[in-house]
């Protein structure tokens, strides 16, 4: 009998040079970071990888990067999202041929305005069923596509490989808990994201994973831990100590936190960010590192 996947799995970051090429080195630096960090797996080439900034081919190449450098030390989730059907079979079959555990979508959509019906989503996630591996549905505000509860578990029962959801919009906790009770066994990981702003909220609400940045998941993983064996008094103490610095890096700096903790780690040689991206004000920045030094997270100090 598989045993569901669960727990902490961050984001991995894409490090550029300061002229904005991949550091691919750099990447093999992240990985091995997020893999000293404690993490049950690792989720690639998503919106906090700045996917929406690289080409075709960077992302063929990171993903081949990637699966190979990890080469099974922990699982890896394929971030595959794209408007297009044909695009996203041909992403989850360079995944699964490379060694991927599990792929991630998000709903088709491109723009504010042009999303798919939702007999269209559920084709798009059937024909990526196809492919055989694990299905994560990433519903997340940035898509604009709303994914009620009851069409969750319609795909849930209906397509076999899809039993993961990552629930990232408002009101995570309540969306969690009606997935859980309407799910039931068809659901075998209940997630939640957003730097795991909310958390306590959704692990009460029945989440057995979160999927943060790479930002400090050594120290959100106690927390996850302790509620798992019902310690929920010691998971609550542990993340109300990491809750400042979680609020700011959702609040104030977004994907670029990540990538600024584990410059000044060593982990990464530049916190850059591609354009139309900015670099963080250096007066957040400062806020951030105060707060980050006095967690003293693994990504801040990896790589001294």
């Amino acid at each position: 009998m598989t045993i569901p996947y669960a727990g902490v799995w961050p984001v991995a970051p894409t490090p550029f040079a300061d002229t904005g090429t991949l550091d691919l080195e750099g990447q093999k630096r992240v990985l091995d970071c997020m893999i000293d960090q404690g993490v049950d797996g690792i989720c690639i080439l998503a919106n906090y990888s700045e996917q929406f900034l690289l080409s075709d081919e960077e992302r063929d190449k990171l993903m081949r990067l990637s699966l190979e450098y990890v080469a099974g030390r922990v699982p890896v989730v394929v971030t595959c999202s794209h408007f297009s059907s044909r695009i996203v079979m041909g992403r989850c079959r360079l995944a699964a041929e490379l060694g991927a555990a599990m792929i991630m979508l998000m709903p088709p959509y491109h723009g504010a305005l042009l999303m798919a019906t939702e007999a269209g989503t559920y084709e798009q996630f059937a024909r990526a069923a196809e492919v055989g591996l694990p299905i994560m549905v990433q519903d997340a505000p940035l898509s604009g596509v709303e994914l009620p509860v009851p069409f969750l578990v319609r795909m849930a029962r209906e397509i076999e490989q899809v039993a993961y959801f990552k629930i990232e919009t408002p009101q995570a906790a309540a969306k969690l808990r009606a997935l859980v009770k309407m799910g039931g066994g068809f659901i075998d990981g209940p997630f939640d994201g957003e730097e795991a702003i909310t958390l306590m909220a959704d692990l009460d609400a029945g989440a057995t994973g979160t999927m943060p940045s790479a930002l400090l998941p050594d120290l959100i993983k106690p927390v996850v831990e302790a509620h798992r064996n019902g310690q929920r008094d010691t998971a609550a103490d542990a993340y109300a100590r990491i809750l400042p610095l979680v609020n700011y890096e959702n609040r104030q700096c977004g994907l670029r936190a990540c990538k600024t903790v584990m410059m000044k780690g060593g982990v990464i040689k530049s916190d850059y960010v591609r354009h139309p991206l900015s670099p963080l004000d250096p007066a957040t920045q400062t806020g951030l590192l105060e707060l980050a030094r006095e967690l003293d997270p693994m990504a801040l100090r990896w790589g001294r």
